[in-house]
């Protein structure tokens, strides 16, 4: 019996070409804390080596700590002075990477949907974001964020894809059988090798398919999202 579903966020629920979000994202973020000091150059290379370090998080702190004490470890102690500044950023400036996004009906339809037949629904996004721009990306999705029980975020997880753990993590959290979850995603190592490997079972969104280690993928469930919400029906 299916207890939950969770999602992926960028290319899943919300198209995107990565690179072109990113770059978009850097500067941006460098251009609204450049009065507090941060050279462009060094301050992206420090949010990808903070990055790195909650992608390698497997400790007791959250992913915000870590995040947090890596790059203070680069800036120094002023860098938690600045933390206002960065959530600023994700309140203003961030809000026009919106046009960098695509947009698909069928995702605000198929979370609908599944919401209504009564199924636990989960933002399983890879959690290197702060919460509000966690939201603020499910919202440009057509999504609403009250319709699921848990967000990921980097306030409240300890581990990041391509980690299992990171599924272990949001099962107990839950209380949920591993096997009793499907996880929807388009990156193959991230969401379906990693969720596998924890016990889920997947779901690969077509369209935004993302496969760097060249798999072979042909053993995984897949389509479009109304293909997806027939798969469902067959498991409940």
């Amino acid at each position: 019996m299916l207890q939950a579903v969770l999602f992926d966020m960028d290319g899943t629920l919300l198209p995107m070409e990565q690179n072109v979000f990113a770059k978009a994202y850097f500067s941006t973020l460098a251009e609204k804390v450049a009065p507090c000091g941060y050279e462009p150059k060094k301050l992206i290379e420090s949010v990808w080596a903070g990055t790195a370090a909650m992608v390698a998080n497997d400790s007791t702190h959250t992913n915000e700590t870590v995040f947090w004490k890596t790059f203070a470890g680069i800036f120094g102690e002023k860098a938690y002075a600045d933390i206002p500044a960065f959530d600023e950023y994700y309140r203003t400036d961030f809000q026009a990477l919106k046009d960098r996004c695509g947009f698909i009906p069928a995702v605000g339809e198929t979370i609908r949907a599944l919401k209504a037949s009564g199924l636990p629904l989960v933002l399983a996004s890879n959690p290197v974001f702060p919460m509000f721009a966690q939201q603020t990306r499910m919202r440009w999705a057509g999504v609403d964020p009250t319709d699921f029980v848990m967000i990921t975020a980097y306030e409240n997880m300890h581990r990041c894809k391509p980690n299992p753990a990171y599924y272990t993590e949001i099962a107990e959290r839950l209380s949920l059988n591993p096997a009793n979850c499907l996880m929807v995603g388009n990156d193959v190592r991230e969401d379906m090798v990693a969720a596998s490997a924890a016990g889920m079972q997947v779901f690969l969104i077509e369209g935004c398919v993302l496969n760097k280690d060249n798999q072979d993928i042909s053993g995984y469930p897949k389509g479009t999202f109304a293909d997806l919400l027939q798969f469902v029906k067959k498991m409940q």
